[in-house]
Formats: C-alpha cells, sequence, structure tokens
C-alpha cells in the first residue's frame, strides 16, 4: 500500500520536485575570493554548494597542493612551475594579494587541508591535474572521504584509480561520441563530464544510455538561469558554476534542491 502511494505521489509531481540537480562551486568561490584557497572553499559550503572543484598538484618533494595553473605566476606573487618548487617555496607565496589587500597572507593550501575541511561538510570534485593515481586514492581514503569525492580525470588516470579502489567515483571528459561509447566500454562510469563545447544531444545520449550522471560547465554566458535551465532540460544532473551562492538559491527556487 505505501509503495503504491509514494508512486503515485511521485508521478503526480513536476519533474523538478522529483529532481535533486548537484551544485557543484568552480575552484571555490573564486568570483569573490582566491581560487582554489581555503577562503573559496569555505565560501562554496556557506552558500550551499554540494562540491567544490579543487585542481590538484605535486610539488616537487611530493606534498599534494592545489593550483588549476602549471605555474604560480598568475595568483601568487610568485613566478615558476609548481611542479619545480619545493612545499615550503609554495607556502611562502602570498595566494590572496592579487585578489585583494583583505586578502594578503592566504597561503595555497595542500590537499589534505582541503580534504579535512570538506569532510562532513561537502564534496570535492577533484580535477587531477599532475598526481600520481596512488598517492591521491592514499590522501583521499586515509581522510575518509572516498565516499564523498567525484574524479575528473583522463581514461587512463581513470583506470589506475579504479584499479586501486572500485568504489571511487570517476569522472572522465565526454568529448564525442566514439570517445563517449569508448568511455562506457571501458569504464563504466557513474558520472561524464560535458563542456559547452561537447554538450550535444547525441553525445548526451550515449550518458543517458548509460545510466550516467551528466555534469558539466556552465561557466561564461550559460552560467545564469536560462543557460542553467537549458542545461537541465538537455539532461544535467550536476552544474559547474561560477557562481554557486545565486545557482544554488536558483535550485531551490525551481525545486531542484532542498
Amino acid at each position: 500500500m505505501w509503495k503504491t502511494a509514494r508512486f503515485v505521489l511521485a508521478a503526480s509531481l513536476p519533474l523538478a520536485a522529483q529532481q535533486n540537480i548537484i551544485a557543484i562551486s568552480h575552484r571555490g568561490e573564486h568570483l569573490t575570493r582566491p581560487e582554489n584557497t581555503i577562503a573559496a572553499f569555505q565560501e562554496a559550503i556557506r552558500v550551499g554548494a554540494d562540491y567544490f572543484e579543487a585542481d590538484v598538484r605535486t610539488s616537487s618533494d611530493g606534498i599534494l597542493v592545489l593550483s588549476h595553473d602549471s605555474t604560480v605566476d598568475r595568483c601568487t606573487d610568485g613566478k615558476g612551475p609548481v611542479a619545480s618548487m619545493t612545499f615550503d617555496q609554495l607556502e611562502a607565496l602570498d595566494a590572496g594579494i592579487k585578489r585583494g589587500v583583505e586578502f594578503a597572507g592566504t597561503k595555497i593550501p595542500t590537499f589534505d587541508q582541503a580534504l579535512d575541511l570538506a569532510r562532513g561538510k561537502i564534496g570535492i570534485y577533484v580535477d587531477i591535474k599532475n598526481v600520481s593515481a596512488k598517492e591521491l586514492v592514499r590522501h583521499i581514503e586515509s581522510h575518509g572521504m572516498a565516499d564523498h569525492v567525484v574524479m575528473y580525470c583522463s581514461p587512463n588516470m581513470c583506470k589506475q584509480i579504479q584499479e586501486l579502489n572500485p568504489k571511487m567515483k570517476l569522472m572522465p571528459e565526454s568529448s564525442t561520441v566514439e570517445h563517449a561509447r569508448m568511455l562506457v566500454d571501458l569504464l563504466h562510469p557513474p558520472v561524464i563530464a560535458f563542456g559547452q563545447g561537447d554538450f550535444k544531444p547525441e553525445i548526451i545520449a550515449v550518458a543517458k544510455a548509460a545510466k550516467a550522471d551528466i555534469y558539466v560547465d556552465v561557466m561564461g554566458p550559460t552560467d545564469a538561469p536560462e543557460g542553467w535551465q537549458a542545461s537541465i532540460d538537455a539532461g544535467a544532473t550536476g552544474l559547474q558554476s561560477d557562481r554557486p551562492g545565486p545557482l544554488v538559491e536558483w535550485l531551490r527556487s525551481k525545486g531542484y534542491k532542498k
């Protein structure tokens, strides 16, 4: 009786009320805070995002740190490749001063610090830049976050992670119909990532047929209600945004999120 009642209730609800769209904060909340920093991640938590995105690289002495770019030039007061610098050299840099004097003294965080912050509060969308699968999985598991990350990576890296921990949520990029089919056959990924360039009906159909979630980037011109709605209507189950606060508010107003 109860199962029947639940089915009837679900059938009577509008589609939005039956969906939970995932809100992903790109590099944390980085339009008002320094990107890929604890301050940006704290704001992503505050506004109610489901995940913050973090770009993971490795210092010259083997410490996992967060930086989108391969060099520190754009976001800090230093210069040079992340991979050529020790952690002490990276930690000495100011990762906030270019955003504003109020952020002076902000440090490049370690991946461990991000994992500690996120545990129990938010998931992490891990954009794998330069790190071994073994080290990445080890750090995630040691923080009890294996069930609370989604891993954006190449097919080869996805396969390595899958062999180390088959339960981790992998998210390769779609690219083309043929590539998407290859990903499904090789990895059976629970999520497939899309940029605006490959968010096309024929590729979306491959992901839907595989019963994979569809996380799409909506940065730039599509990062507004019209673009968010169009993405959801096309099949998106997760949206990565530069505007996580407005996105979460809009999703709640439309019944896509509690």
